[in-house]
Order: C-alpha cells, then sequence, then structure tokens
C-alpha cells in the first residue's frame, strides 16, 4: 500500500512539471507513476512548449490557428502547404561588412 501512494506521488510530480511545461498531465502521470524517479527527472528536462510553440499558423481552409508544426489541420483536416523558414539572425561579422 506504502508502494502504490508513493507511486502515486511521483506520477503526481512529473505531471505537475509537465503540464507547467506545456505538455499532456495524465500522460507524464503515467510515466511517473511508471518510472518513478526517472519519470520526474525526464519530466523536469523535457523542452518548455509554452515557450517553444509561440509560433504559430492559420489554416488555409478555416480560421483554426494551430503551432507552425502541425502538417494537417485538426479542425477540418486540410493539408497544409510546408511553412516558410524562419529567416536566420546575422551573425556578427556580417553585421560589420553589411555597414
Amino acid at each position: 500500500m506504502e508502494l502504490l501512494v508513493i507511486l502515486f506521488f511521483f506520477g503526481l510530480s512529473a505531471g505537475a512539471v509537465a503540464k507547467i511545461k506545456g505538455h499532456s498531465f495524465f500522460l507524464w502521470f503515467l510515466i511517473g507513476f511508471c518510472l518513478p524517479f526517472f519519470g520526474t527527472l525526464t519530466a523536469l528536462f523535457t523542452s518548455n512548449d509554452r515557450r517553444a510553440g509561440t509560433r504559430t499558423r492559420r489554416c488555409t481552409e478555416c480560421p483554426h490557428v494551430m503551432p507552425i508544426h502541425m502538417q494537417v489541420c485538426t479542425r477540418c483536416g486540410a493539408d497544409l502547404p510546408f511553412p516558410e523558414p524562419a529567416p536566420e539572425p546575422l551573425r556578427a561579422q556580417e553585421r560589420l561588412f553589411e555597414a
């Protein structure tokens, strides 16, 4: 019984950390429950989707806004065109020669 309580709290901690970072609470709860210590550590070291997911685009068929990495619209099912790559920032050497 004590083991189940410990596993529950490890799952809760992994789920809470993942939810703060923008991931699925339930999925990370299960990972933290099945892999007690490693699940929580993995949730701590995953990327932050709230910060990384700021780039969005609008569907061409409907007005649905979604992350830029989506290939198919989740609302209407339209196949989205490949997004244009973001311009790379200029390096310091290129800035010197530009002026």
